[in-house]
């Protein structure tokens, strides 16, 4: 088996660190961001990756660095945010697991452009690293199809373990199953980072794009001052016809739906500032949107 650094820091990453160390590679350190401050009372909180190294009793570096010194054969990134610097690239062989059909889709947030976009189909390439971002060749691939409704948690999810699957079986026999990498082919696309701004539902959108940003999570909109997000929603039935011609103004709530620029969305679950989440029908008896009131306004 593989003596190997593990860098990583999201929940997402923990699935594809168990899975080496139960596959019985030998995870000699484990690079993950510092702890952090979270909460009202600023407690330092571990990243997932961190915890889950010390439950299995590896050790754990916030330096990349330390990967120099570690005797390793090989480095396995997942989610880990950092761009890896020249020097360890030159003396250690680093692999990603990325979650995107490169070369679209580089970059911080790709599941989520992927689904803002409309893509049929996402995936995983097990690639080599290079010194630019998401630019080395892919040593496997798994594509799959985003599912009708899928949010980006959920994709992600199942990505997670499609990569973790496709590491251990990439690296059965160590380094010799691994395989000769091939160049990326086709047009590059950058996955920006989801800034707050993106995630603002602006209802004069069709109703189509408004579904997808709910389902990349944290979707808001405002109502009488207060922030609202929009946690479950989908396109009203109707929207390539009846709805196309409604004279309502964009941000109208009609019963259970919102008027859209195109159609309706059809709202499940929402989460009113400094509240937990219920559903829209509960929170539309409270709220009681007057004749002339709009989301967003």
């Amino acid at each position: 088996m593989t003596r190997l650094a593990f860098l990583g820091t999201p929940e997402l990453a923990v699935v594809a660190l168990r899975a080496l160390h139960d596959a019985g590679h030998d995870v000699a350190l484990v690079v993950t961001a510092p702890d952090r401050r979270r909460g009202r009372g600023g407690a330092l909180v571990a990243t997932p990756v961190k915890r889950c190294a010390l439950e299995l009793a590896i050790p754990v570096s916030n330096l990349v660095a330390d990967v120099l010194e570690a005797d390793v054969e090989l480095g396995v990134v997942v989610a880990f945010g950092t761009l890896i610097r020249a020097e360890v690239l030159e003396q250690v062989l680093m692999v990603n697991l990325h979650f995107s059909l490169l070369p679209r889709w580089r970059g911080a947030a790709p599941v989520e452009r992927a689904i803002l976009a409309g893509d049929e189909k996402s995936g995983v390439d097990l690639m080599a690293l290079d010194k630019t971002l998401d630019t080395g060749p892919i040593y496997a691939r798994v594509e799959v199809p985003i599912l009708p409704g899928e949010t980006a948690a959920e994709l992600k999810k199942r990505l997670s373990l499609i990569g973790a699957d496709l590491l251990v079986e990439r690296l059965s026999g160590g380094l010799a199953t691994l395989g000769t990498p091939v160049p990326q082919m086709g047009e590059a696309v950058y996955a920006a980072k989801i800034d707050r701004g993106e995630l603002r539902m602006r209802w004069e959108s069709p109703a189509v794009e408004l579904e997808r940003l709910v389902r990349i999570g944290r979707a808001w909109t405002t109502f009488r001052g207060k922030r609202l997000i929009i946690e479950r929603a989908q396109v009203a039935p109707g929207t390539d016809s009846a709805f196309e011609l409604d004279s309502s103004v964009p941000g109208t709530v009609v019963g259970d739906t919102v008027v859209c620029g195109l159609g309706r969305l059809q709202l499940k679950q929402v989460r009113p500032e400094g509240r937990s989440v219920q559903d829209f029908d509960a929170w539309r008896r409270g709220a009681r949107p007057q004749p002339g009131e709009l989301l967003g306004a």
